[in-house]
């Protein structure tokens, strides 16, 4: 398998967590009758999905700093992949011990996830599709957004 396909899996399995977790937000919506009764980290996760959009506008119309190394010419900076894995795997390790009881488990799915992201990171630039500026472009990103996100949620 290509690096790039596993990559595009990896980030639909991120997507996937992100898709749970708005599940659970729903979940309780309904059961609590009340938007308001929501787990507050799980309403503020929308805060760092709109900012990766921004984000992602912004450079891919007009901050436009490097183009792909494979000769496409599209614009690669930040890594969008990477930008999206790790900004969601960033903030599922922060709320993550509010629904999983159990620490070892907690350290066991953040090392998944640790691990996930590092297949990510290597594979977008094995895969040719991004240089190394790129993926610590995305890094950089998602560390501001869930900073952001851990600093909106840390009294929730």
């Amino acid at each position: 398998m290509q690096w790039d396909k596993i990559s595009d899996i990896i980030l639909v399995s991120s997507l996937m967590v992100l898709a749970v977790f708005a599940i659970l937000g729903l979940y309780q919506w309904i059961k609590r009758k009340s938007l308001a009764k929501v787990d507050k980290p799980l309403i503020w996760m929308i805060l760092p999905l709109a900012l990766m959009a921004v984000t992602y506008y912004i450079f891919d119309r007009f901050l436009i700093w490097n183009t792909r190394p494979n000769g496409s010419g599209e614009p690669s900076f930040p890594s969008t992949h990477v930008m999206v894995v790790a900004t969601i795997f960033f903030c599922v390790a922060i709320i993550l011990p509010r629904y999983v009881r159990s620490k070892a488990m907690c350290i066991v799915i953040d090392l998944l996830m640790l691990l996930l992201l590092v297949s990510v990171c290597v594979g977008r630039v094995a895969a040719n599709m991004h240089w190394i500026s790129d993926v610590i472009g995305g890094i950089i990103f998602a560390i501001i957004f869930s900073t952001i996100y851990y600093l909106t949620t840390r009294r929730s």
